[in-house]
């Protein structure tokens, strides 16, 4: 097979793996989980993180926002789904791939929605919404949300690398 259609057949591949996750992520949505006095939605967390380790950051982010796009469609999601799930995603599979290793997905992925995204949640709840909020109202949310998801991408990673299906999808999507 020739390098162009072997790389053809890789995106193919991820934008495949892509969709599926968004599937699941939009169908899982509904699962929550209290925490005081917010709910946690850790399916497009733990999604995120899934994505950022293999398919990289670029399908990571597609991931995401098909996935806040189809919510939001459906009526289940928010417009502040877009910017915390896209930079969680993209800041997670820029992490993985710099470094190789799952802890730097995980951190990038809590940091990427729980802080940055929850600070970048303001002027769309302000502009977009027409919310009254402040700067940082959104953080300690999407913190609690993303760490709850990051902590069970993690139990799946690792068990994913104890049967070693870690490496066989590992292999699936790399481009080597």
């Amino acid at each position: 097979m020739r390098k162009g259609q072997e790389t053809m057949k890789i995106q193919v591949k991820k934008l495949a793996v892509s969709g599926m996750l968004a599937a699941v992520a939009v169908a899982l949505s509904g699962f929550s989980i209290p925490i005081g006095a917010s709910r946690c939605f850790p399916i497009q967390h733990l999604c995120n993180v899934m994505a950022g380790v293999f398919l990289g950051p670029f399908y990571g982010v597609i991931m995401a926002f098909v996935t806040s796009l189809v919510r939001n469609l459906l009526g289940t999601g928010s417009l502040l789904a877009f910017p915390g799930s896209m930079v969680g995603a993209f800041l997670c599979g820029w992490l993985y791939r710099k470094t190789g290793k799952v802890m730097a997905a995980y951190i990038g992925e809590v940091f990427g929605t729980g802080i940055l995204g929850g600070i970048l949640c303001y002027p769309v709840a302000v502009l977009l919404m027409g919310k009254e909020a402040a700067v940082f109202a959104y953080v300690m949310p999407f913190l609690l949300s993303t760490l709850c998801g990051t902590i069970m991408a993690a139990i799946l990673v690792g068990a994913m690398e104890k049967s070693g299906a870690m490496s066989v999808l590992s292999h699936i999507t790399s481009e080597q």
